[in-house]
């Protein structure tokens, strides 16, 4: 696909961590407009330790994450909450909240950063409702949902406020095969039709594959970023014999 070389988010000299343990040291990579960027990896690297840095939720150790040419580390006060309103968030459990219908969960975000009349909110939600295929489900609640479609709502809900990227964690997790397959197809009719850009966190196979434009592999025991680049390229190419092993699907026995 053709993306633009300005990045829309740029991570520089990143390190993360907890407890005085340095989780991810001197992170630099770049996000370009309109792709659907995978950060990827084995059980314990900092995937998620990442994400919830990028969308503001920890501080790190050291390093910058700007966000539209805005750096969210150091961002204060309202340039802080105009770089959060900036972008949406898919959480893994989609964290919908069940004593508010679908409908309610979508309009939430709209309620709370816009003074738009309520018809208009109503308006707008049922929009991202219809983006994401849950057109007949606005009244209902949470619960009677399969878990497709929570994951359908969650994102209607994310672009609410018709951000420009959004940061999705884990958004196959615990779904068969064929609603994965048909949330990937959701995922990018959004990134070609409308222009999102996608950060997801994942490390299921089949969707990096599928919707991938570039992906970054994370490593717990360098605590960095072990490859970049295209996927498919990855599995045939990559040098580090790690990488050419998670994209095989390679099992690695170590001895006792």
């Amino acid at each position: 696909m053709q993306q633009s070389t300005d990045a829309i988010i740029s991570v520089r000299n990143f390190s993360a961590g907890y407890h005085g343990v340095t989780v991810l040291e001197n992170l630099n990579f770049d996000v370009h407009p309109g792709e659907i960027f995978i950060i990827l990896g084995g059980s314990g690297c900092g995937k998620s330790t990442l994400l919830k840095h990028m969308i503001g939720l920890y501080h790190p150790l050291n390093g910058s994450i700007e966000i539209q040419g805005n750096d969210i580390v150091r961002a204060e006060g309202q340039a802080h909450l105009d770089i959060l309103k900036s972008f949406g968030v898919m959480y893994q459990q989609s964290a919908l909240f069940g004593s508010m219908n679908i409908l309610e969960n979508v309009r939430l975000p709209l309620e709370e950063y816009t003074d738009l009349p309520h018809e208009a909110m109503d308006i707008i939600a049922r929009l991202k409702l219809r983006l994401v295929g849950l057109s007949g489900f606005a009244a209902y609640m949470p619960e009677a949902l399969s878990g497709g479609m929570k994951k359908r709502a969650a994102i209607a809900r994310a672009m609410a406020l018709d951000p420009s990227i959004l940061f999705l964690d884990e958004p196959s997790a615990g779904l068969d095969p064929i609603t994965s397959a048909e949330l990937d197809l959701l995922i990018k009719h959004l990134s070609r039709n409308l222009g999102i850009t996608f950060v997801i966190v994942t490390h299921e196979l089949p969707s990096i594959f599928e919707i991938a434009d570039r992906v970054i592999m994370l490593d717990k025991r360098t605590r960095g970023i072990i490859a970049e680049g295209d996927p498919h390229e990855l599995k045939e190419t990559a040098e580090h014999p790690w990488v050419r092993q998670f994209f095989h699907r390679t099992p690695v026995f170590e001895e006792s």
